[in-house]
């Protein structure tokens, strides 16, 4: 074996190659292992940093025990035995978050960290484009977008990070002047032991955290025990809550803008607007910038996204819809549509519990299922339609739909058994709606 390495970076990609960038500026050339034969970054990695050594197709323990630091990528699991050998000799084994926080400690820059299954990216960015309105020195990134140790170069005053639970499983000491934890439901089954394992690892963000900032309508989001905090929900708020009554977002007794001068559609977006502006409060942002972002902002894109209108009908691609949850959320907050919903589910499940779906799954008017777990999802109602494409999807939903009703392509599931990535499949069903308008959809 070669010389020890002092660092050792578990997991190339994005987050990985943010790493070695990190270190080698501080002078540290770490020892990269990952363990796919080619992983994604190898040709950056070795034109960039070509004496930073990659060992691919597995963790050498040899290796990860003469380590000072391991700094794990946010895909690899914890409980991974090598890592474990390493974590038992007391090796300091962390992610990329807390590099990041420890960065932070010593300076006077804000932390503002977002959580939950569901509505983290549009919650994140709603908080950005606040603190853009109020010209706030911002950053943006983590889950979304940059990783959080490129960040830094922007030298901001505010660091506005999304944070995934894989990200808080090594994550320590993040020091949030408000954090929340947006909603808790089924995801990633495939990782955590149950439930309560997946919760635990949200709520983390809390203790890292000046002010817990919580969803009033998901018990699941509390914080385990009392702290500094404050809630949002989608009824009436008490005290220096955030919530909406008489047609309104409020916080408190204080109204802050009208339901029907907001461009986001849909309750759950309503939530996350709520979470937005309370954690933007915390941060000093005026209610004039929350104001002015709430009339303008229509939604990120594979999230509820009115993609067109076709013939009285409307396409909404919620393709970013990877988990249950999200899916109840969408047929949830679409409720008041007067039309009927068709409903195209399906895709890769993650080991998830599918049966929350079966109430909202009443609201629909037509199932159609693709992809992996498709026949799991259309179990839970009496008739629908398996197709094995997206193309067949919107073209059966074209067939069943009459002016007025909505389809909702909302998954429940990841996308990787049919597409790269959720962005992939959304652009497909656009695709397809687009030749649907067009007259040049393929009946198959």
């Amino acid at each position: 074996m070669e010389t020890r390495h002092s660092h050792i970076v578990l997991g190339l990609g994005a987050t990985g190659l943010s790493v070695v960038r990190y270190l080698s500026a501080k002078g540290i050339t770490p020892l990269v292992m990952d363990s796919r034969a080619q992983p994604p970054g190898v040709d950056e990695l070795a034109a960039q940093y070509p004496t930073v050594k990659l060992i691919t197709g597995g963790f050498d323990c040899r290796y990860l025990v003469q380590a000072q630091q391991i700094i794990v990528s946010p895909g690899i699991a914890v409980d991974t035995p090598e890592i474990q050998a390493a974590i038992d000799m007391e090796i300091d084994v962390i992610g990329d978050v807390e590099l990041f926080a420890r960065a932070l400690s010593e300076g006077p820059a804000k932390v503002i960290g977002i959580t939950g299954s569901n509505g983290k990216s549009t919650v994140t960015t709603l908080v950005a484009e606040m603190a853009a309105a109020q010209g706030i020195n911002y950053a943006m990134g983590g889950n979304i977008g940059v990783p959080v140790l490129d960040l830094l170069t922007s030298n901001a005053d505010l660091y506005i990070v999304e944070l995934s639970s894989f990200q808080l499983e090594t994550t320590h000491s993040l020091n949030c002047i408000a954090a929340t934890c947006l909603n808790i439901s089924e995801d990633h089954m495939d990782r955590y032991a149950d439930l309560a394992a997946y919760r635990q690892a949200k709520l983390s963000l809390y203790e890292q955290s000046k002010l817990a900032i919580f969803n009033r309508d998901d018990e699941l989001t509390l914080p385990n025990e009392p702290m500094n905090q404050t809630s949002f929900g989608l009824q009436s708020p008490s005290g220096d809550d955030w919530g909406i009554s008489e047609a309104a977002l409020m916080h408190g007794q204080q109204r802050i803008i009208a339901i029907d001068e907001l461009s986001l559609v849909g309750r759950h977006n309503h939530a996350n607007l709520l979470a937005a502006m309370a954690l933007a409060f915390a941060a000093g942002i005026d209610k004039e910038a929350m104001v002015s972002v709430a009339k303008q902002f229509k939604g990120l894109s594979h999230r509820c996204e009115l993609v067109a209108v076709v013939d009285g009908v409307s396409f909404v691609n919620d393709s970013k819809a990877t988990n249950v949850g999200a899916t109840v959320a969408a047929i949830e907050g679409l409720a008041a549509h007067q039309g009927e919903i068709i409903l195209i589910a399906g895709g890769e499940g993650k080991g998830a519990d599918f049966s929350p779906l079966a109430r909202p799954l009443q609201r629909v008017a037509h199932l159609i299922t693709l992809g992996k777990d498709g026949p799991a999802i259309a179990a839970l109602t009496p008739e629908s339609i398996a197709v094995d494409t997206m193309a067949q999807a919107v073209d059966q939903a074209a067939q069943l739909a009459k002016p007025g009703d909505l389809v909702l392509l909302s998954p429940a599931c990841a996308s990787l058994d049919m597409y790269s990535n959720f962005m992939a499949r959304g652009d497909d069903f656009r695709q397809s709606v687009a030749e649907l308008a067009a007259g040049t959809l393929a009946h198959e």
